[in-house]
Order: C-alpha cells, then structure tokens, then sequence
C-alpha cells in the first residue's frame, strides 16, 4: 500500500504572487479593489484556490492590443 501526497488546492499570497509571477503587493491592491483572483480569509490569513487563479488569469485572454483602446 503506497501513501499518496494529496494534492494542495490553497495558497498563501506570497505563493500566489510566484504562481502567478506578480508581487505581493499587487495581489494586496487587486483584492483591495475587487479586480483580483478570488481569496478566502481565514482570520488574517489569506488563501487562494490554484483553480481561482488559473480562471483569473483566463479571463484576462486577449487577442488583440485594440481590445485596450478607450474611447
């Protein structure tokens, strides 16, 4: 019978930050302003699912530089 490591689906925010190649501070402003991957707060911790923030960054696809344009 073999042990199995299960699978980690929650990350601190400086974990979060490396998965998603982004300073800590940044995940801290986006949460601040509702712009970012989803979180859960337990106590003062926070913890981000890796599935929340792989949807996060999908959402954030673009084709094309014109999507940008402001009118």
């Amino acid at each position: 019978m073999s042990i199995t490591t299960p699978v980690r689906r929650y990350l601190s925010s400086s974990e979060a930050a490396n998965y998603l190649n982004v300073s800590q501070s940044m995940l801290a402003k986006r949460r601040l302003s509702g712009d970012g991957p989803r979180y859960s707060k337990l106590g003062k911790r926070v913890l981000y699912e890796i599935a929340d923030l792989d949807a996060w960054i999908a959402d954030r696809k673009h084709s094309s530089t014109s999507e940008y344009v402001r009118s």
